[in-house]
């Protein structure tokens, strides 16, 4: 198994449509090598586990135990700065390279690759929006061409640490969720939107958003990274880890076929090797992780 997991997604092409018949997310139990340690040690592990959205996974970490402690946690401006560097690069990387070429265009792969040098010099800001009006544009508006836009108004998740800490604690039964991307269109539409908010925020110099909740030796914090609302929950005993439990954006979006099957749902296909498009900008607009494998019937 892959460090970050597996995703295998069964579907088939049936009656003009893509019928999701199951979607299997298996991960590693990496937060189980936390119990019973030293809770910062812990929180200092925990970028160097979870590689990608590593600044988000970082700051959101340190926060959820500055919660369970009693403290608040400020991000300085370095952290600030490396963090909407992450959204824009996480973002820009599957709007130059991923979702074009899931429209039948080209990627923008020199443009990127060389954004990629530019961004933390001293020149970064310019280089950033050079990307923006020469390259990312012109390419929005093929792809919205060739996607389906429905007019769906385009909608982003929202944080609430205070729910997630009520299940923490025991109050609640069931564990939060955020709701999935309803519409693929949309999907690609606000994290064209999520680029110029963070190139805009960068510039400013505005602090990331990152909440949390929490005392007692109980935190919950959480960042909303390019895939969505990252969750990191701790409960700290006695010194050490007790609890630890972390949610990314692919472990809500994929932990059955409903998400999936929801943005398929009503779309209509010519053939097979459309309605396997389609799929595949569905999966996009999830936007796992890691990689996946995905198991396809024509009939």
């Amino acid at each position: 198994m892959n460090p970050a997991g597996s995703l295998i997604i069964r579907a088939a092409f049936a009656e003009g449509g893509v019928h999701i018949e199951a979607v299997i997310l298996e991960r590693p139990a990496m937060t189980r090598l936390f119990v019973g340690q030293n809770p910062d040690a812990a929180v200092r592990l925990i970028p160097h586990l979870y590689a990608l959205c590593a600044e988000a996974q970082r700051v959101t970490a340190r926060a959820a135990l500055a919660a369970a402690e009693g403290r608040s946690m400020v991000c300085d401006a370095t952290d600030n700065r490396l963090l909407w560097l992450e959204v824009l690069h996480e973002n820009l990387w599957r709007l130059l390279l991923d979702w074009p070429v899931a429209c039948g265009l080209p990627a923008a792969r020199d443009a990127f690759i060389a954004w990629r040098s530019d961004r933390l010099g001293v020149d970064g800001t310019l280089a950033t929006r050079r990307l923006i009006d020469e390259t990312l544009c012109p390419l929005v508006d093929r792809c919205r061409r060739i996607l389906d836009d429905r007019g769906v108004a385009p909608t982003w998740p929202q944080a609430d640490p205070a729910a997630w800490l009520a299940w923490w604690q025991g109050g609640v039964a069931t564990r939060p969720r955020t709701p999935p991307p309803h519409d693929i269109a949309a999907t690609y539409l606000a994290r064209v939107a999520d680029v110029a908010r963070a190139a805009a925020a960068l510039d400013a110099g505005q602090p990331f958003p990152l909440l949390a909740a929490g005392g007692d030796g109980l935190g919950v914090a959480q960042s909303v990274t390019a895939r969505g609302v990252l969750t990191h929950a701790i409960a700290v005993e006695q010194g050490r880890v007790k609890r630890y439990h972390l949610e990314a954006p692919t472990d809500a979006c994929f932990a059955g076929r409903e998400a999936l099957a929801a943005l398929l749902a009503g779309r209509r296909f010519d053939a097979a090797a459309a309605a396997r498009i389609g799929l595949e900008t569905a999966i996009l607009a999830l936007d796992p992780c890691l990689p996946y494998e995905v198991e396809w019937k024509d009939a």
